[in-house]
């Protein structure tokens, strides 16, 4: 599968883990874009991240200001390609592990530690 199929497969899970969300939890999640990409690129690589790293959150905060240390704006990175690498190309593995990897992603826009994310089992 391409990009462009892992996307429409990914899309709707993303859009499904944003309706389930508490109302005050959902608005904030409206406002930090989901970008799909196959893997890191080589930026992020030459930063020192694993070449299968499942997502990340970029930018700063939800709550945070805008910041030198932190000029790119917000957004949540989902590396498509490494998500079903990982699920062993199992369709219903990939569709949760989009939403998993989405919901801890967004757990750190809201500023939440490795801790508070396992603790709502985001981990």
């Amino acid at each position: 599968m391409d990009l462009a199929q892992l996307t429409r497969l990914a899309e709707p899970v993303v859009a499904a883990a944003q309706r389930r969300l508490p109302p005050d939890v959902r608005a904030a999640a409206a406002a930090v874009p989901v970008c799909f990409e196959a893997r890191p690129n080589a930026a992020l690589l030459a930063e020192g991240w694993e070449p299968d790293i499942l997502g990340m959150f970029v930018g700063h905060g939800h709550l945070a200001e805008f910041a030198e240390s932190q000029p790119l704006p917000p957004q949540i990175l989902l590396f498509l390609e490494n998500i079903m690498d990982y699920a062993e190309w199992d369709e219903a593995i990939y569709r949760d592990e989009v939403r998993l990897t989405y919901l801890h992603e967004l757990g750190h826009y809201l500023g939440w530690d490795e801790d508070e994310i396992a603790r709502r089992g985001l981990d």
